[in-house]
């Protein structure tokens, strides 16, 4: 891994130290955006089954946003002073989860892994927002818009798994694979 140099500067009005701290978090955050980005184009490529148009049509603009919001965290953390890393070793070396867990499956299999993604990496951005909230209200002005469109985009995939009662079907599943099972045999959905 490389090894972060000790800022020299940063953006007017803050020190060294808390531009340092406000990196290191959008640094997490650009982790995490790059490997979601990968992931949703894991799942559009290994997509099958009924409804595999729509999903697959529906993850691209996601992609898209997400690489955005990738490149916005970088940005950022630049602006601050500090190197942003993009590498694939900085993405494995710093994030605190394990890989996607699914290959070839049906839509609803994938959606339901997708829901604990999802929910994932907005539980970490909402831990962000409160981090950077004090030292830096320009990153967390940038941290809630993501928030925005990630909770937009969970909302997309939420739509495919609940049921009329307004249940998930991925409802007490801790891992991916337990969520695409529960996805998988929800009623109404048809494995491939």
């Amino acid at each position: 891994m490389i090894t972060q140099p000790a800022p020299r500067f940063t953006v007017p009005g803050m020190s060294t130290k808390d531009g340092a701290a406000v990196a290191a978090t959008l640094q997490d955050r650009l982790n995490a955006l790059n490997d979601l980005a990968l992931t949703l184009k894991h799942v559009h490529w290994n997509v099958i089954g009924p409804n595999f148009i729509a999903v697959h049509e529906m993850l691209d603009p996601q992609i898209d946003a997400v690489r955005a919001m990738a490149d916005e965290c970088a940005e950022r953390i630049a602006s601050l002073g500090s190197s942003p890393l993009g590498t694939p070793g900085a993405i494995i070396e710093g994030r605190s989860w394990g890989d996607y867990s699914l290959v070839r499956a049906t839509t609803q299999e994938h959606l339901g892994a997708l829901d604990l993604v999802y929910t994932g990496v907005i539980t970490d951005h909402r831990k962000a927002q409160e981090t950077t909230s004090e030292a830096d209200p320009v990153s967390e002005d940038l941290v809630i818009g993501q928030l925005r469109q990630l909770e937009l985009f969970h909302w997309f995939i939420r739509a495919h798994l609940e049921n009329t009662g307004g249940g998930l079907s991925t409802d007490g599943a801790s891992t991916e694979t337990s969520a695409a099972k529960k996805a998988g045999k929800a009623p109404g959905a048809k494995t491939a």
